[in-house]
């Protein structure tokens, strides 16, 4: 499963971040790492952006880059 397809009020744990040179270099720039767990606040009505708490901030993630992050339950 991606962080595109999480449900809001759930937590997730990072299990594998997709993507090669720049784009996965800025998802862990923003604090993806493997393991690192994250909770999905909400979903803007039409679908984008998602906006996730991770690491103690709240970050907004386009839905193009979420489908990059795959995640696991908690």
């Amino acid at each position: 499963m991606t962080l595109k397809d999480g449900k809001v009020g759930s937590t997730y744990k990072v299990k594998k971040l997709f993507g090669e040179g720049a784009l996965k270099r800025r998802l862990m720039d923003m604090g993806f790492t493997n393991g690192c767990e994250l909770y999905v606040r909400k979903v803007a009505p039409l679908g984008d952006p998602v906006e996730i708490t991770i690491r103690g901030y709240e970050l907004s993630v386009r839905r193009d880059d979420a489908e990059n992050i795959e995640i696991v339950e908690a």
